[in-house]
């Protein structure tokens, strides 16, 4: 059996969102007690992650190393439509990853102590993402 849902966040550009609220709350309204929450984002240039949720200079620190990783503007890009962020958004959306699995029990999120579930935005502009929760018992 599958539930599956769509949230709209709307991102203010760069950084992450966390999420995890809105996906713990469709765990507890939803019909099963325990499975697996299947997050997908439906977009090239945002990801998912789970990460540290205690201290936000982790997820600064991240975005650091994503700068340098993937830097705006790389004169070795051939891809830039939309601009300096087009091509360094794509590719740290591979980096971040498009889908998350956490498993869920007692109505539940089975997540760590530390861990959060955050909507990475690799744009520098802000952008409304959608995101596909599937429930899955």
């Amino acid at each position: 059996m599958a539930d599956q849902h769509r949230l709209t966040i709307v991102t203010k550009g760069r950084g992450s969102v966390d999420i995890t609220d809105d996906i713990a709350g469709l765990v507890r309204a939803g019909p099963a007690e325990s499975g697996i929450a299947h997050i997908f984002v439906r977009h090239t240039s945002c990801g998912l992650a789970i990460t540290e949720n205690a201290d936000t200079d982790v997820r600064r620190d991240l975005e650091t190393l994503m700068q340098r990783w993937a830097p705006d503007g790389d004169p070795a890009y051939r891809h830039d439509t939309e601009g300096d962020d087009d091509m360094a958004a794509h590719a740290r959306s591979l980096l971040t990853g498009v889908s998350l699995s956490v498993p869920f029990a007692g109505g539940r999120l089975l997540l760590g102590i530390w861990q959060g579930i955050y909507l990475f935005e690799h744009r520098t502009q802000g952008q409304q993402r959608e995101i596909v929760v599937t429930l899955i018992c």
